[in-house]
This record gives C-alpha cells, structure tokens and sequence, in this order.
C-alpha cells in the first residue's frame, strides 16, 4: 500500500463499480428552473451509463417520472439501478459515503451530515451514506472524531491522489465560521485523513470560490488528474473576486510542489464568464468535472472559455472521452456534476489499479 496504515481512499481515475446519484426533486434548491434539471439528469446519466453501472436514489413519487424522462434520453434501464431511498437533496458527493481500500478490500466510510450547517431538513439526507452501504451490502464504518462522536463532513470538501496526499481548504475547515466541527485543529483534521483515509499528507489550500454557500468546497477549485498532476481553476482577471483567491491557492501549490520529490505539475482551467441570476453569483467551474470509467463528464456554461476547459481536460486524459454537459440551469442549485456525483470504487484493490 502506498497510503498509511490498512486503508487507502483511490483516486477518482482508478476502477469503478458503479456511479451513485440521487433523482432531483427539490423544487426550491432550482427556483423558477426546476423543470429543467431531470432533462439535465437524464443527460448525465446518458452520458455515464454507456461507461458504467449508474445507481439512482429516487423518491418512491417521482419513481414513474424518472423512468419516463431516462427512457426519452435513449437511458438503457436495464444499465442503471432504481433505489426507493427518500431525501431531502440530492447532492450525493456529500451525503454519500466515501468508497477506500481497507487491507486491499472494500468498505465505505460513513460521515456525518448536518446540512452543510444551514438547512434544517437534512433528516433523510442523513440517513443516505447508511442506505447505500446496506443497498451494495459492503462494509462500512462512521468515521470518529477526536470526541468520539461521530465527525461531520462532506465528500466535496476532500479531494486525493490515491497514493496518500489530499487537498483541502482552510476556509471550509479552518476558518472562523465552523458549522460542522467547532474547535477541532489542522492536526486533529489530519489524524482523522490519517486513520480513515489513509492519507499521509494534506495540502491546504486556502479560500474556495465566489458563490460556493459550503464555506469552500475544493472540488469548485482543484483537483487531481493524475498522482503528481493538479488542475487549479485560476482567474487571471485582478478586477475579479475569484482572483485574489485563486492566485493565493496558486502560490500554495507552488510551494507544496516545491517541498515534493520530483515536484507537482499544476495546470490552471479558466473559468466561464461569470454566472449570475437575481443578483447572485453562482459557483460555476470547470473544475466541478467527474471522471468515471472511459468517460470525464465537464460542466459546460455556454462560454468562449468551455472549449478551453474541454481541451484542457482532453490533453491531460488522452484516454477518456471527454464530454460537456450544459449546466447554466443545473449550477442554479449552487452546484455541478462532481457535487451530484459519488464513485464506488471496484471492490478489489488488485482491479483498480
């Protein structure tokens, strides 16, 4: 193993056993736009199930509407599975459990969710990571904090390499506004990654980006493509708010790669123009992609910038089919394709890599 200690968290590029979901049915999270986001779904799911086995959480209700709308896409049902799970959203990167490697096996990790700190019904939502371990009938343990309490966290929030080195944010973690894990330190943090995860070094980086309500989620900002490659969605624009940020986040993964053997390869993504509706900025990024078996899914925003991204993205996974989904309506619920995304890895370690 090259993580520390029984468990290794892989990478996202390694082998999957299938991609999980949730069917959208929360009509506030997209105001005005609602009718829209299941035909954007469906072209996801479109996209992913010719490369993998696509699992979808549905509400019992919206069961018959989900098939109807999958099927006018050309989904093959047969290729996807349908789990009466109720909940409240449906952003699976983050009320999901994290798939790793314990002694070369599989088994989730389980996380607590409250919310992201600020709705109260999360309830169901809480209950998701449980559901999809007893569905897959896998193992699974509730990651401990220091207390012994359960630790609040969220899959968006963590990004890996797959050989022990993980990217986070101070302001989701770190900062004064703690809505998850009030008074917990940098090294506790890191004892937790350790223990569960398997990680034997965390890069912090600083402030996420404009428009992201979960206190700066890494996956709007930087992501690994490959072990010692990172992609940083950069704003080369100084009159812009996501400049001094990301020119921070910049300067921090130059000196991490300074202090490692053979250095870091770090590749900048513009972003899109921004996105704005009512007066609110939204969280649109390139860097929200998802990368499943044979196929990396790009948010697309109908922007000048959306051929650079996808060229990017193409050049840095020459063997992968590289496809923009449209998602100026979908960012509208203040997030993209990874956000509503969750892998489950192979179930052997030896298949994965």
């Amino acid at each position: 193993m090259t993580a520390v200690g029984r468990r290794r968290w892989p990478a996202e590029w390694e082998l999957h056993a299938a991609t999980w979901i949730g069917w959208p049915h929360h009509e506030p999270d997209w105001p005005g736009k609602f009718a829209a986001i299941p035909w954007v779904y469906a072209e996801i799911v479109r996209a992913l199930h010719r490369y993998e086995r696509v699992e979808i959480l549905v509400n019992e209700e919206t069961r018959a509407r989900a098939v109807e709308v999958l099927e006018a896409h050309n989904v093959d049902i047969g290729r996807i599975g349908l789990h009466a799970v109720p909940t409240d959203r449906v952003w699976l990167r983050d009320t999901g459990p994290t798939g790793v490697y314990a002694d070369g096996t599989f088994e989730w990790i389980r996380w607590r969710f409250n919310g992201w700190g600020k709705y109260d019904n999360h309830q169901k939502d809480e209950l998701v990571s449980k559901a999809v371990a007893e569905i897959t009938r896998l193992e699974s343990e509730v990651a401990l904090g220091p207390s012994g309490a359960p630790l609040v966290l969220e899959g968006g929030g963590i990004e890996t390499n797959g050989a022990g080195v993980m990217l986070v944010t101070e302001e989701w973690l770190l900062s004064d506004v703690q809505v998850r894990n009030p008074g917990l330190s940098r090294g506790e943090y890191e004892r937790v990654f350790r223990e569960y995860l398997g990680i034997e070094r965390t890069i912090w980086l600083g402030a996420g980006i404009v428009g992201d309500d979960t206190h700066g989620h890494v996956d709007d900002l930087a992501r690994f493509v490959s072990s010692d490659t990172i992609v940083l969605a950069h704003e080369e624009d100084p009159a812009d708010e996501n400049h001094p940020r990301t020119l921070d986040n910049l300067e921090r993964l130059q000196k991490a790669s300074a202090e490692t053997q053979g250095g870091l390869r770090i590749v900048t993504l513009p972003f899109p123009s921004p996105v704005i509706m009512d007066g609110e900025r939204l969280p649109a990024s390139y860097a929200n992609f998802y990368i499943a078996n044979g196929v990396v899914i790009v948010p697309t925003f109908n922007d000048r910038n959306d051929r650079i991204a996808l060229n990017t993205l193409a050049e840095l996974f020459p063997d992968r089919e590289v496809i923009g989904i449209h998602s100026t309506d979908l960012v509208w619920g203040l997030g993209t394709l990874h956000c509503l995304t969750q892998q489950q890895p192979a179930l052997k370690e030896e298949a994965a890599r």
